[in-house]
């Protein structure tokens, strides 16, 4: 048994700034405590370093930037290529499946191998890609990388092994698809045109073969040429020479004739008898113009010619064609079926797109069923059987982009009837109209493992919505949908006050969230600096919000020193009396004036009717105080045993009881110290204007702070005059990044050169009119673009401070520079980098810090003095100067009482000291058991009474007395910041374990999880590390280098939950899952659904007599006899270098679970099998030889000496 000392003896304490190292553990304000006598904890630690692996799980959402899109009509499943070299391949639900190039090179086209199991993949690097999908996870068997061509068009025939490729210089390669290496046999450029033809044709567009003749490759030029190419003759049928570029090609099943599209917006149909021009050339959506000429229309990017055998006419469907005087117009899909046209409208550019049909054979009746029409950020398939052609229901969650994402939370092992509640009620809310038949692709199979347990996803969105999801197994299915702006009234636009500075806005986006799943109380902050707490009901209700104002704003000057805090206009009786408001500004009640007293939003006063689900009970807004905007909130924690909510920024700390609808406590973190500040804060000159600066820390114009508690530099808290708000473009970069000015109120910075406060413009630029917006429209943490630098953060960065202005948006300045007038960018970012990065050599920068955020809150059962001998509630609030504090609550037990008395909140200024700003907290009882937090069990307030049923809150509580019997009293706290995780021993505050978590890059997120029965400490930082500490001794388990942090949208996102499970947004549309846990990376391939079934090819019709004998059937040819290497030679070694591919032995070894596992171990063994057979015949004929030569010898020798006698031995 590993047994844990905390050795107290000879703890020295240390001063409150200590240059030369971390500020002690043990004291208290930085003054001397008495250590207590010394004590055993005997902890079994049972979690090891061979616990835990990173691996990715499953990638849920639409693909970001698709490319590509191919379907296996047997197998019926379906493959999407990214701009970023990703590979998502879907079958029926559950069978989803993201795959990706190592080069991260575009996917320009693939093509099934039609019931095969295999995807070919033409890349953007001039690469070839053959994946084999018959293990769960695909991998790659072969590449084959042109080197002096570029790749334009590929085209596999339906049970054919030899793949054509279309050069951008006009050549046509084949290549073997089994061996993936080229062969001898070119259709060069100029042999396919007329040696009089004086100009080159142009890139391939097209490659198809005739379903007349496999012998006959259509090969379609950009540039209008049309080139029928007989394979055997190895010489052109017939050319055609069109005046209009060539967009894509399609053949009708009987191959007399095929339809082009062209740039001018027409398509012309050919027929093979005459190729001298078009039997008929058509603009779809160009009208005859009075002149006699038609319009000009944009071109039809893509054309499908498809017979119906139920119908004489023939489906043309094609996308684009429109008229260019329709401006504005959005993208079209266009199906024509005889004389009808009709026109489907899509939301975004249309990708490509498919038809299904029944038969893969291209010289049957093609019998067209459906349409996917691939969007820049949907996907959407249309019913062709149905005359209205309605859209299929997406059982995939594609929609998760639908407003941007901004913030995110994973929840595991959730109580098992919430899913369904929420699924019951949204189920009632789900859109209409949608086809009656199933879901064509229905490929592959999965069923659910017996390792399942309930995981919620909850993600926050930039239009205020929320959405719940159901993430149990490996799917993603939303659940229920709220919608936080629904609490507010509508900015009405002519309205000149508060309202019409959010008319363009996006002032309801979710910012932060928190979810208690056992009681269902629900909490949103939004970027307004709103906090909506809303409460779970089956019945629908009629109420009225009640609405909390909170003047958490403090001025600079009235908040210097310790001694100056009884003048502060924000601290509150703290008795526990809810201060009241201070009345508005008289300036507040003239037009143009400055604001005051006011809040961003306005809560609806009526009776309002909420629909069953989430029910908005209380909203607490924070308000204008003399013309500046709040500050965004920047933690919050809410416990429904207590019936309490906690909320904090950079201005300070506020408590409200949701119960009784009061404000307990409303103070600045300095008054929280009171004499126990550790830090001695200098004085700083009178501001001669006071418009110039705000006061206490504020957040630039064009940033956003999303989860500040994640990861904020314990010297970011600093900042003259910015304002908090969420930049406007969600496809735009960060302007400030190159040295712009982004902010609404200023002008463009000529030179890249910033304005700052203080400058001639400094009072015009730092302060928001009346008329000037405070919030600028909500940054996605899904659409941040910017990119950071792979292999350090401080290479593209001056400073780890610049890191998080632009990763935070947190404004960080010195106090020198409130006196600067003008400056540059790159001046402003060294002085920045002049500063330590680590939190022990910046203490002397402490002196020139004005206020520090509260960064991270928790409820929870511990004590509040050393001397407590009982565990009370308690509010630990964590700062971004590494500062801890404890705050004690008296909360009435009786629930009559706890609805009449008031609550007490005491700060005792409790002080523990870290490096870094405070991230995340954690209770453990002696015997290394995690404590939850109490909660009370849900009950339905809006539910009809029952006499029989009692109405009274039932609270679940874990005190850490209750869950210890021979440890005594006492409990172990886990507090970890960006820098540094620490434990302490609890009521004596002693600290026992130390770990410095990273010196070289910072903590971005931290929860203390649970994984296979045990706990410990999950962190990811800002470098891509994601690394597991043990608990309570904080022995690092694992260190990986995981993720390069590229963008800030994977620092917004990434959050851990228990289960060994971790999730963030890996694009603006995607959620990406990883798991650290070894024993989840085993068993993921029983979680993942088969990618490939067998099933037999079906057969080609037989067409009869008659129609083969007056030549409408098809020839076939031996493709193997004419491009195989005896015929047509070897291809120039280096015109495609061969490449093989890993997927042989890893897929053998990923298939060891299904139908496709069993296969490939039968014939391992028959190998094994006949490989002993081979040799057991090898030594049979090595022994019959030998005994051969043994009789021979025999025989030679007795005839030898037959006729000897004995004497002449």
């Amino acid at each position: 048994m590993k047994k844990f000392r905390k050795v107290l003896d000879g703890l020295t304490t240390s001063s409150p700034v200590n240059p030369g190292g971390s500020p002690g553990c043990g004291s208290a304000a930085g003054t001397p405590s008495a250590a207590p006598t010394p004590r055993e904890l005997e902890i079994q630690e049972t979690l090891m370093s061979e616990h835990f692996q990173i691996c990715k799980t499953v990638r849920h959402g639409f693909p970001y930037q698709p490319t590509a899109l191919a379907f296996d009509p047997v197998q019926k499943i379906l493959a999407i290529g990214s701009r970023s070299g990703g590979i998502r391949i879907l079958g029926r639900p559950g069978v989803d499946c993201h795959s990706q190039h190592e080069s991260g090179a575009a996917v320009l086209q693939m093509q099934f191998l039609i019931n095969e199991g295999a995807l070919v993949t033409a890349c953007a690097d001039d690469t070839l890609h053959l994946w084999s999908l018959r293990q769960r996870l695909p991998a790659i068997l072969h590449s084959l990388k042109f080197n002096r061509e570029r790749i334009t068009f590929c085209h596999l025939p339906f049970q054919s092994k030899w793949l054509y490729v279309g050069t951008e210089r006009g050549n046509t390669h084949i290549v073997n698809i089994e061996s993936f290496i080229l062969s001898g046999y070119v259709i060069m450029w100029n042999k396919a045109i007329e040696l009089s033809t004086k100009t080159h044709p142009g890139p391939v567009v097209h490659l198809s073969d005739s379903p007349k003749d496999e012998g006959k490759l259509l090969i379609g030029f950009e540039s209008g040429t049309i080139v029928m190419w007989d394979l055997r003759a190895k010489r052109a049928d017939f050319r055609i020479y069109y005046d209009e570029a060539i967009h894509s090609v399609s053949w009708h099943h009987e191959g007399r004739q095929f339809m082009c599209s062209h740039s001018d917006g027409s398509l012309s149909m050919w027929n093979m008898r005459n190729t001298a021009k078009p039997f008929q050339v058509t603009f779809p959506h160009g009208k005859t113009q009075r002149d006699g000429r038609k319009e000009s229309c944009k071109p039809i990017l893509k054309v499908e010619y498809k017979t119906s055998r139920n119908s004489s006419e023939a489906f043309v469907i094609f996308s684009g064609g429109l008229s260019y005087d329709k401006a504005g117009r959005r993208p079209t899909l266009t199906i024509m079926h005889g004389k009808a046209i009709t026109v489907l409208e899509m939301d975004y550019p249309i990708v490509d797109f498919m038809v299904l049909c029944e038969t893969p054979y291209l010289n049957e009746v093609q019998e067209p069923y459906a349409v996917v029409v691939l969007l820049e950020k949907d996907f959407v398939v249309v019913d062709l059987t149905q005359s209205n052609f309605p859209i299929f229901e997406n059982p995939y969650p594609m929609d998760v982009h639908e407003s941007p994402v901004t913030c995110t939370a994973y929840f595991a092992d959730c109580p098992p009837d919430i899913i369904p509640v929420l699924y019951s009620i949204g189920a009632k809310h789900k859109k209409t109209g949608y086809s009656h038949k199933e879901w064509p692709v229905s490929g592959g199979t999965w069923t659910v493992g017996s390792q399942t347990y309930p995981e919620i996803i909850i993600t926050g969105h930039a239009d205020g919505s929320i959405k719940f999801w159901d993430a149990t197994a490996i799917t993603l299915q939303m659940l229920y949908k709220l919608k936080t702006s629904k609490v507010f009234e509508k900015p009405k636009t002519g309205d000149m006050g508060r309202s019409a500075d959010l008319v363009e806005e996006d002032p309801y986006a979710v910012q932060m969230i928190s979810w208690c799943p056992q009681s269902r109380i629900f909490c949103v902050v939004g970027i307004s600096a709103h906090v909506i707490l809303y409460r779970f009901s089956k019945h629908d209700a009629n109420t009225i919000i009640t609405s909390l104002e909170l003047r958490l704003q403090c001025e600079m000057e009235d908040v210097i020193s310790p001694s100056d805090t009884e003048n502060t206009p924000c601290f509150s009786d703290p008795s526990g009396h809810s201060p009241q408001p201070q009345p508005p500004s008289p300036r507040s009640n003239t037009p143009d004036s400055v604001r005051d007293s006011i809040p961003c939003l306005k809560v609806k006063d009526r009776m309002i009717r909420m629909p069953p689900g989430y029910q908005a009970e209380l909203v607490v807004q924070l308000l204008w105080v003399d013309g500046e905007p709040p500050q965004q909130i920047t933690c919050l924690d809410l416990n429904s045993a207590y019936g309490l909510l906690a909320l904090g920024n950079c201005n300070g700390l506020a408590v409200v009881d949701y119960l009784q609808k009061t404000i307990l406590l409303c103070m600045s973190t300095l008054e929280l110290y009171g004499s126990a500040d550790p830090f001695q804060r200098l004085t700083r000159s009178p501001r001669k204007n006071r418009q110039s600066t705000s006061g206490l820390t504020e957040l630039s114009d064009n940033q956003v702070s999303l989860d500040l508690e994640r990861s904020k530099s314990p010297t970011s808290v600093k900042g003259p005059g910015r304002k908090l708000s969420l930049p406007t473009d969600l496809k735009t970069d960060l302007d400030h990044v190159n040295g712009h000015c982004t902010s609404p109120t200023s002008q463009p910075c000529p030179s890249g050169r910033a304005r700052v406060p203080g400058g001639p413009e400094g009072p015009r630029l730092a302060r928001r009119g009346p008329g000037r917006p405070p919030f600028r429209k909500a940054q996605s943490a899904a659409c941040m673009e910017v990119s950071l630098p792979v292999s350090s953060l401080t290479e593209g960065y001056p400073s780890r401070r610049a890191m998080l202005q632009q990763l935070h948006g947190v404004s960080m300045y010195s106090h020198d520079e409130h006196h600067i007038t003008n400056y540059s960018w790159s001046e402003r970012e060294s002085r920045e980098n002049s500063f330590s990065r680590s939190r022990s050599s910046s203490v002397s920068s402490i002196d020139r810090e004005t206020k520090e955020a509260v960064t991270t809150l928790q409820f929870a059962e511990s004590y509040g003095r050393k001397s407590d001998s009982l565990p009370t509630p308690c509010l630990w609030v964590g700062t971004s100067l590494g500062l801890v504090l404890i705050i004690p609550m008296s909360i009435p037990t009786d629930e009559q009482e706890r609805q009449e008395d008031p609550v007490t909140v005491a700060p005792t200024g409790t002080v523990l000291m870290l490096k870094g700003s405070v991230l995340r907290f954690g209770f453990l009882d002696c015997g290394g058991a995690l404590i939850n937090s109490p909660y009370e069990v849900w009950r339905d307030q809006h539910a009809p009474d029952d006499p029989d049923r009692p109405r009274k809150r039932k609270l679940v509580n874990f005190s850490p007395s209750s869950s210890q019997e021979a440890c005594g009293d006492g409990h172990l706290a886990v507090v970890c910041s960006e820098r540094q995780a620490k434990v302490f021993y609890m009521p004596s505050q002693a600290c026992l374990y130390v770990h410095n978590i990273t010196e070289s890059s910072f903590v971005l997120r931290a929860d203390v999880v649970s994984v296979s029965n045990s706990v410990c400490l999950a962190c990811f930082c800002a470098n891509g590390h994601i690394m597991i500490l043990s608990l309570p001794s904080l022995r690092p388990l694992l260190d990986v280098s995981y993720l390069p942090l590229t963008d800030m949208r994977i620092a917004r996102t990434f959050c851990f939950t228990n289960g060994g499970q971790a999730l963030y947004l890996c694009s603006p549309t995607e959620i990406q899952r990883i798991t650290y846990s070894q024993e989840m990376c085993v068993n993921l391939q029983e979680t993942l659904g088969e990618l490939f079934t067998p099933i037999e090819t079906p057969e080609a019709q037989n067409r009869g007599f008659l129609k083969g004998f007056f030549g409408g059937n098809a020839q076939t040819f031996d493709r193997e006899e004419l491009f195989g290497e005896a015929s047509a030679g070897k291809a120039s070694r280096s015109l495609a270098q061969h490449i093989p591919g890993q997927g042989g032995i890893e897929g053998m070894k990923a298939a060891a679970g299904g139908v496709v596992g069993d296969l490939a171990r039968a014939r391992i063994a028959l190998d094994e099998r006949g490989q002993r057979l081979g040799e057991l015949e090898e030594r049979t004929a090595l022994m019959m030889t030998s005994a051969e030569t043994f009789s021979k010898h025999a025989h030679e020798l007795m005839l030898k000496c037959k006729d000897k006698k004995w004497y002449q031995f």
